[in-house]
């Protein structure tokens, strides 16, 4: 990172955020930026203009403006793999055409848009059956961005359900799989297969303990099964028709195709409808971030706050908080996207990259997280950047105080982490329980530090447009990261190795063969295994 920004934040390290509201009556406006009727505050940070100038200079000379035309150019910009990155085509509703290697994919992939939304129509309006009649539940059998994505954004958007129920089947512990079909019928069950290999050992293992589960009520368990791949053999040789099959391109990586076919589920359950106003909040967000300026760009300005805090001020972690409980998974999804994507430590030059990469990101719905580690945001050692989103307007009417309970939390939280509370105002508090020594030992411990840094995302209500929007704004906002580290944000070598060695280990776990080249802790572990199961 440049010494320019090293030096503003060594000039800065002790300054007070709270002190920059008092020097600037206007700071919460020219500190915040607007899409639409969302809002971005980034106020709540030790960012001041010289800073923003600098980090602004960055992006500039990093060549993000560069990276980003060329990515929606269907440049190949994952140098690693040789592919493009072109998952914004799957939104690219309204757009024009996207020309790839000589060949515009829009019509190729508006063609599959529209045979899932036929097929989404037919089993919602019962033209398409089960044996025993109406699909009634769905179950989507994927890992990683095949999962994550469908089931986050289908519990996000449970208010706009109308269609058959949807269920998750991710791990390959049996458990998950057994849970989820022991209460269902297999006569009125369709299964999605989301792997675009039709390898993914997870997935196939959990899917074959489907289908055996089908075969047992079921004359033809295939009927009642859809594959999202590109693997047309190996669908085949499971049984799946070619018309249940939808594909996607090599150029859509998992973490970032909840937009197409992996999406089918997400679309099962809303409506295409629905599904296509998601798609177009994506879109728009797509083009606010190609035209907007950086200094009102929304994926830009996330970013750099970012940088910020990770790169120059060395917060290694980030606290993902959305006040909505239909947003619970929305963590674990960018959990994903971050730290798959800028997880590196090697940059596109080969090199090693001189400061540390991705953050650890984490986090859950408040205000769940209030009373479990926030403790550690307020009063802990290490300060945790947090990023808050909220809705102005829940969509339970009948509940607007527990709506506006939930509001004055999330702005409570956000304010406690810049005001904090000082020891003089601790011993305030507690001056008519105790005194002398004991005074002053319970006070130390009220005192909250503050000065800790969060920005909020704030929206009118969650609707499919507006979720769409959020996750293309965090997508672009891992993008823009990844420039300016010089890293590849669309390869995700670090996830192979483990699969390799578990498929090595898959016999010696079963004791058909013996551990003999593993180190001696594995071996240990085997053993331990082998000998306390029946």
């Amino acid at each position: 990172m440049n010494s320019e920004l090293r030096d503003l934040h060594a000039d800065t390290e002790q300054r007070k955020i709270v002190d920059l509201f008092e020097d600037d009556a206007n700071r919460a406006s020219r500190f915040s930026a607007r899409f639409g009727d969302t809002l971005l505050d980034y106020s709540k940070t030790n960012i001041d203009d010289d800073t923003r100038a600098a980090l602004l200079s960055l992006a500039e000379t990093k060549g993000v403006a560069d990276k980003r035309d060329a990515m929606f150019a269907g440049e190949k910009i994952n140098e690693t793999e040789g592919r493009a990155v072109l998952h914004t085509v799957l939104r690219n509703l309204d757009g024009g055409p996207v020309v790839l290697d000589g060949d515009d994919v829009m019509p190729s992939v508006l063609e599959t848009l529209s045979q899932m939304e036929q097929f989404s129509n037919g089993v919602r309006d019962g033209s398409f059956k089960g044996q025993g009649g109406r699909i009634t539940d769905v179950i989507n059998i994927g890992i990683g961005g095949s999962d994550l994505g469908p089931a986050m954004a289908t519990l996000a958007l449970a208010p706009y359900h109308d269609g058959p129920k949807t269920h998750f089947v991710s791990n390959v512990d049996g458990a998950h799989i057994a849970d989820t079909l022991r209460t269902l019928n297999p006569e009125t069950t369709l299964v999605i297969v989301a792997s675009k290999t039709f390898t993914t050992i997870e997935t196939m293992t959990n899917a074959r303990t489907a289908k055996a589960w089908l075969s047992e009520k079921v004359a033809d368990p295939s009927a009642q099964f859809v594959a999202l791949s590109t693997a047309a053999e190996k669908t085949s040789a499971f049984g799946i028709p070619s018309e249940r099959v939808f594909g996607f391109e090599d150029w859509v990586g998992g973490r970032y195709s909840l937009w197409g076919p992996i999406g089918l589920s997400l679309m099962l359950a809303i409506g295409p409808q629905a599904f296509k106003a998601f798609l177009r909040g994506g879109q728009s967000m797509d083009t606010h971030f190609r035209n907007a300026p950086f200094s009102e760009n929304l994926p830009v300005l996330m970013a750099l706050v970012g940088v910020w805090h990770n790169q120059v001020c060395g917060h290694a972690t980030r606290a993902v908080l959305p006040y909505d409980q239909r947003l619970s998974r929305l963590a674990a999804y960018f959990q994903q996207l971050e730290m798959e994507s800028n997880g590196k430590s090697v940059m596109m030059d080969g090199s090693t990259s001189e400061v540390h990469t991705g953050p650890i990101v984490w986090g859950e719905p408040g205000t769940n997280g209030q009373h479990a580690f926030y403790q550690l945001i307020h009063q802990g050692s290490r300060v945790v950047p947090c990023e808050f989103l909220l809705a102005a307007e829940g969509h339970e009417p009948e509940l607007t105080h527990q709506h506006e309970l939930l509001v004055a939390n999330c702005l409570a939280q956000s304010e406690a982490l810049l005001v904090g509370r000082s020891l003089e105002e601790a011993r305030a508090k507690v001056a008519d329980k105790f005194d002398g020594d004991e005074l002053e030992r319970q006070a130390r411990h009220r005192v909250f530090p503050g000065n800790r840094p969060s920005t909020t995302l704030m929206y009118p209500k969650l609707t499919p447009e507006v979720l769409g929007q959020i996750i293309a704004l965090y997508e672009h906002r891992v993008f823009v990261e990844g420039v300016i580290l010089g890293i590849n944000s669309y390869d995700q070598w670090g996830v192979e190795l483990g699969k390799e060695l578990a498929t090595a280990l898959e016999p010696v776990v079963s004791g058909a063969e013996k551990a003999t080249d593993k180190d001696g802790s594995t071996q240990q572990l085997v053993e331990y295994v082998l000998n306390n199961r029946n």
